[in-house]
């Protein structure tokens, strides 16, 4: 395999991730790759093989400090010079990532708390590929090429793996994907090359979501609109305890919906909140738990709220009488 010679400094070169654009799965498939989609961080992990690295967010930030349990990396990798792309991930109990409890990791600067974290809630690196490595920038390289540099590169560890991957077989890897609960899956070309801060159709990803009804319980105003047109929902999900509040749903509405909903919620206002417990939104209008919706989420958050929440339709056959 060709590889490109890298600057003559010698110095590791600052590579920005490579991103992929949405969309369905590729059909046909063969000359893909099928690998997971984490829900986490992305990140650039940089050594330069003395037994320290850099971890960068995509945001060209360093987050070093913030994910002391990763350092260990750079002994495995110390005599190799290496930029490696992944994702940082927080795990649940079953071994799913979970972006709920990655945020409470994020931002911590300070190293002693930093510290203190990665013991309650470690965090997870999964390295998917290798953009330079002991001098010389395989960018130029096919998917394929690079991943088996990477196979031959680094070990599994216990704050990081190298994902596996399926060659071909989309419908396959997206039922084990729906079947495992992870957010989707990343198709991407096997002789596709890297290209840094790029976003490739080379690269696509396909996002599983969930639809379920949900109940309006509450609304906010729309900014810059007639007042009663609601910007967003409050819903919530029955629970023994009552009606639990189950986020805000914005996005996904058109102006036909939106006044539609204006007349339905003026009708069925209501002075408290329907929810059983607090609900921190500002300027928040009340409403009787009449109205049922269907709303799309990419999954469940840790604090039981929907995340990316979408609005479908109002269930009219659904509405709550009593």
């Amino acid at each position: 395999m060709a590889l490109t010679p890298a600057d003559a400094s010698g110095a590791l070169p600052s590579i920005a991730p490579m991103l992929a654009v949405p969309g369905p799965l590729p059909v046909p498939d063969t000359g893909w790759a099928f690998e997971a989609k984490w829900d986490g961080a992305r990140c650039v992990v940089s050594t330069p093989g003395d037994g320290t690295l850099r971890l960068t967010s995509r945001a060209r930030n360093d987050v070093t400090p913030t994910y002391p349990e990763l350092h260990a990396l750079a002994e495995v990798l110390r005599g190799r010079r290496a930029v490696l792309d992944g994702e940082i991930v927080a795990l649940d109990a079953s071994g799913r990532s979970d972006f709920g409890l990655l945020q409470r990791r994020m931002g911590v600067m300070n190293a002693r708390r930093a510290a203190r974290l990665a013991l309650d809630q470690p965090a997870h690196l999964v390295v998917f590929d290798v953009m330079y490595l002991d001098g010389r920038t395989l960018t130029a390289l096919g998917y394929e090429e690079r991943r088996a540099v990477l196979a031959g590169l680094l070990p599994a560890g216990p704050h990081w793996s190298v994902p596996s991957y399926v060659r071909g077989s989309g419908a396959k890897a997206w039922e084990t994907v729906v079947r495992g609960g992870l957010e989707g899956v990343v198709a991407k070309r096997l002789t596709s090359p890297y290209l840094p801060g790029v976003r490739s159709p080379d690269w696509r990803k396909t996002k599983r979501v969930e639809t379920l009804d949900v109940v309006i319980g509450g609304w906010t105003q729309r900014g810059n609109a007639p007042a009663g047109v609601p910007g967003a929902v409050l819903v919530g999900v029955d629970a023994p305890a009552g009606l639990r509040y189950a986020g805000a749903v914005g996005s996904g509405m058109s102006d036909r919906e939106l006044s539609e909903l204006r007349e339905y919620l003026r009708v069925i206002a209501r002075p408290s909140s329907p929810f059983a417990g607090p609900v921190d939104v500002a300027g928040a209008h009340w409403v009787e738990p009449r109205l049922v919706a269907e709303v799309s989420a990419s999954q469940w958050t840790a604090a039981g709220r929907l995340r990316h929440p979408v609005w479908q339709r109002l269930r009219p056959d659904l509405t709550r009488l009593d």
